[in-house]
């Protein structure tokens, strides 16, 4: 009976470990899209997060997400700080 609620316990342990490294979890709707690519008629790269624009669509599809990065790492803290 002690080895099953031991058991029982570390199995809920491991629960919540998941859930907390998963993190938030969101239905993917229409609209909740964290970056948008406008490729014609006009270029633009958009973070809804952030609100960072870049016109550089090419050099984001190439992988140059600093700008982006560094823009969700400040709203991050933002966010932390206004917790």
């Amino acid at each position: 009976m002690l080895r099953g609620r031991l058991l029982e316990r570390e199995l809920q342990r491991q629960r919540e470990e998941r859930l907390k490294l998963r993190g938030e979890y969101r239905q993917a709707d229409f609209g909740s899209q964290m970056r948008t690519y406008y490729l014609h008629p006009y270029t633009l790269v958009k973070d809804h997060r952030t609100d960072t624009e870049t016109s550089d669509v090419q050099a984001v599809l190439d992988g140059d997400l600093d700008e982006f990065i560094e823009a969700y790492l400040r709203w991050n803290i933002a966010n932390e700080q206004a917790t």
